[in-house]
């Protein structure tokens, strides 16, 4: 009888990044649990006034529940690296799920973060897909 050789599954290696992907990854990482705990303590009003008002749950529900999202991307962002193009495609997904709080803030004329003007207010909409871009492009595989 022969012997068979029994092998651990090894891991395949984290897919190739750059340093620049790495750090923008970090500071989105970092810009994310930051935010992730004002929603929790010192900033839960301002982040009520961007729930619309057509969502059926109670707006600090929401926010807290969003925080506690936030938090937990900004962790697996800094520490899954093997699958960081996962989360980061999560991170793209979350920033577009919470786009619709942005125009609700814009079209409902809501105060909040010192968004005190409509052209204050609608620039902002404009950087939700920044943020969408920078999770995906911090995040991806560089082509070679």
């Amino acid at each position: 009888m022969s012997e068979v050789e029994i092998t651990a599954p090894t891991e395949a290696p984290p897919p190739p990044t750059t340093p620049a992907r790495t750090v923008a990854r970090y500071l989105l990482a970092t810009a994310l649990v930051f935010a992730g705990l004002s929603h929790l303590f010192w900033a839960r009003r301002d982040f009520q006034a961007q729930v619309p008002d057509w969502v059926p749950m109670d707006k600090d529900g929401v926010v807290m529940a969003s925080g506690g999202v936030e938090i937990m991307l900004g962790a697996g962002l800094a520490v899954a690296n093997r699958d960081r193009v996962r989360v980061g495609r999560l991170t793209a997904l979350f920033f577009a799920a919470v786009f619709p709080g942005n125009i609700a803030q814009y079209l409902g004329r809501r105060d909040a973060f010192g968004l005190d003007t409509d052209r204050k207010r609608l620039i902002r909409l404009f950087f939700q897909p920044v943020l969408m871009l920078w999770a995906l492009w911090s995040t991806g595989t560089p082509r070679r």
